[in-house]
């Protein structure tokens, strides 16, 4: 009887190993939808001026991954874009709770904040961006309903590893009288993005939160179904001219697969943590010079290796964990000018003498502009989102703002979950998020035209995620 027992207990020892039924309460799917723009030229937002492209260089993607159980599911959400707009979120978030039946507050969407990437709401102008928008409406709306089409038994498993060489405080000290003037005429405390002279710099003004943290999720056989990860890193940069991107962001998902020897259908996504005054410039040293892409590729590469290292972290991959996702609305009041500052604006708007325009402080008359629109517009206050979520012992957050770093971390230090990952442009893009205490040192993340809000506002969101936090916590 042993005999004729044998080859079918060699036969079951060389088949893979697979959860058990009862482990597998939790179910994931994962998609990824090309959203590459069709038709060019499109301008690239993110400066002063016009920035148009002709092709995309590399594709973009929206790329999902939707987690379920018994008691809830809901949808995180990455898209290759410099900001997507929130009436984006909302049409795309309502085509897919239509077709999933899948809450709308159970869908958090995320933008890379590629700078290299078209606009996201051109309604009524060049055909070719309001083209793009159908596009990435309909593409975000897409990978969700494609990812909560493929749900199906799953693990997960979280961690996070350090990449501290690819991250730097871009808000400096100058050394004694080496600070220019902002463009309204005034001094600030510290400079963003003060060059490389050792004559000039003297300290960053915040920390970098050098960790790269990551879900990991697998199907029933253990093998890789899809992984998520955050890096709180502003975009790269350094793509060809005249060509779109979608920065690292996308690199990294195009190599992940192969440092997890993933198969077809395996989705990798980056996210955009906490970068808001942290990018890829070392100011303490000089890089040799890249060619065009160069940067983004290398960056890309040691994210991946990195992010394979924290999936090597995780001790085991659990498909009984509970899940959760709130959200919440706060009404934030916009920030408004004084009447001085208003006079001020507006004098230095009524310069047209090309050579006392050129007296001006850098930027002078762009920063005139915003604060006259900020004295205009009509709302006095705004409503964002913040989500916060649970998949077992990991908590994410998601804030509409580009996010200080400090931020992120005394999330992370205070949330009552092991680990936690803060996404950065979720749900919205509204701006630059400092602390209190760095709106006191200034500079240009803090001016009335990158900073739209109340000057406490990161006091307030980090007080309702934590609350939002204990409540999932306690659910469990």
């Amino acid at each position: 009887m042993f005999r004729s027992l044998l080859p079918c207990l060699v036969a079951l020892a060389l088949l893979p190993w697979s959860a058990s039924a009862a482990e597998l309460t939790l179910r994931a799917g994962a998609a990824a939808v090309d959203i590459t723009p069709q038709q060019f030229p499109l301008n690239m937002p993110g400066g002063f001026s016009a920035n148009m492209a002709e092709k995309a260089h590399d594709p973009f993607f929206a790329r999902a991954v939707v987690f379920a159980n018994e008691q809830t599911s809901f949808a995180l959400v990455v898209v290759d874009n410099l900001g997507v707009a929130p009436e984006v979120h909302a049409e795309a978030k309502a085509i897919a709770a239509e077709k999933t039946g899948l809450a709308v507050k159970r869908m958090l969407i995320c933008s890379t904040h590629t700078h290299s990437g078209p606009a996201s709401n051109t309604i009524d102008g060049p055909a070719p961006a309001v083209a793009y928008r159908k596009l990435l409406v309909a593409g975000i709306a897409e990978s969700i309903v494609k990812a909560h089409a493929a749900l199906q038994p799953a693990l997960v498993g979280a961690a996070a590893h350090p990449l501290p060489d690819e991250v730097f405080n871009r808000r400096w000290y100058l050394k004694p009288g080496k600070m220019p003037l902002n463009p309204f005429g005034q001094l600030d405390i510290v400079k963003m993005n003060p060059g490389t002279d050792p004559a000039v710099l003297d300290r960053p003004a915040g920390p970098t939160d050098p960790d790269i943290t990551v879900i990991s999720v697998q199907d029933k056989r253990r093998q890789p179904l899809a992984l998520f990860a955050n890096y709180s890193l502003h975009y790269v940069g350094g793509a060809p001219a005249g060509e779109m991107s979608a920065d690292y962001f996308g690199e990294f998902a195009r190599v992940m697969p192969s440092r997890l020897r993933a198969s077809a259908g395996f989705v990798a996504m980056m996210s955009n943590g906490t970068s808001g005054d942290i990018n890829n410039i070392p100011f303490t040293t000089t890089r040799p010079p890249r060619e065009p892409f160069e940067q983004i590729r290398i960056v890309a590469q040691k994210a991946a290796d990195t992010a394979w290292f924290a999936q090597r972290k995780m001790e085991q991959h659990r498909g009984d964990v509970p899940l959760g996702m709130i959200e919440r609305e706060i009404e934030l009041r916009y920030r408004r000018p004084t009447d001085e500052q208003l006079a001020e604006a507006k004098r230095v708007l009524a310069i047209k003498d090309p050579a006392a325009i050129a007296q001006l402080p850098r930027l002078a008359q762009n920063y005139a502009g915003s604060v006259v629109r900020a004295a205009e517009r009509a709302e006095k206050t705004v409503v964002v989102k913040v989500q916060a979520a649970r998949i077992g012992d990991l908590a994410v957050c998601g804030i509409p703002f580009e996010t200080f770093a400090e931020i992120g971390l005394e999330l992370k230090d205070r949330s009552p979950f092991p680990q936690t990952m803060v996404i950065g442009l979720a749900n919205g893009r509204y701006g630059y998020l400092p602390t209190p205490a760095q709106h006191r040192l200034g500079g240009y993340e803090t001016w009335l035209g990158t900073n739209n809000v109340q000057e406490d506002t990161s006091v307030i969101i980090t007080d309702a995620l934590l609350a939002m936090l204990k409540e999932l916590k306690s659910a469990q």
